[in-house]
């Protein structure tokens, strides 16, 4: 049986997955309802689920949203993949955290000085976590398709293209979208790109 794993973003749901069923007949869509806040929590936490969810499985394909791909990448690089299709990812979280930084006048002296800093905008920066993505870059070789969009504030068009040709990932961008597809328009993007690189 072909399986299809959905793993969402930051503030999203694995009932998500459902959205993807009527593009996948005959297979299992399901969503991976995990709790990781951060990619130490990912790595312990992201194996074990694939490993429960893919059981059985003779095709795991894996579709993953905006962080949920980051921490796709960074814990299951060596998991029977066969494809992935990724919606606006993060590629470089150690380049978004800085920008972050920057954004709210903290330097790395100051952020390692204090462990934690608290935004204006209520994100909290960690001095942990941007020493763990420093000491585990991502090494990715699963065949994969990559939806960006336009619009995206998290991610340069740059950032995103360098990463697919680091990768051998396919790239499509998507005019007029934002980081998040969330209307019936963008919704739609999302859906016929998917369906374009799924039918055979």
């Amino acid at each position: 049986m072909k399986t299809v794993i959905y793993i969402h973003g930051k503030g999203g749901s694995p009932d998500e997955a459902s959205s993807y069923a009527h593009l996948f007949k005959g297979a299992k869509v399901i969503g991976m309802g995990y709790s990781s806040q951060t990619p130490q929590q990912a790595v312990r936490e992201f194996p074990a689920m694939f490993d429960k969810l893919a059981a059985g499985s003779s095709e795991v394909i894996l579709i993953a949203n905006s962080i949920g791909a980051y921490f796709a990448m960074l814990s299951l690089a060596h998991m029977p993949i066969q494809r992935a299709f990724f919606i606006s990812p993060i590629v470089d979280m150690e380049q978004l955290i800085l920008g972050m930084m920057k954004q709210a006048g903290v330097t790395e002296a100051m952020l390692f000085e204090q462990g934690e800093i608290v935004t204006d905008t209520g994100e909290t920066l960690s001095a942990q976590y941007l020493r763990f993505v420093r000491e585990h870059p991502l090494c990715w070789h699963v065949p994969t398709e990559i939806l960006y969009a336009s619009g995206d504030a998290l991610t340069s068009l740059e950032t995103v293209t360098a990463f697919a040709r680091n990768t051998g990932a396919g790239l499509t961008v998507a005019h007029g979208c934002e980081h998040r597809f969330h209307t019936a328009e963008q919704m739609e993007t999302l859906f016929f790109w998917l369906q374009k690189h799924t039918t055979p």
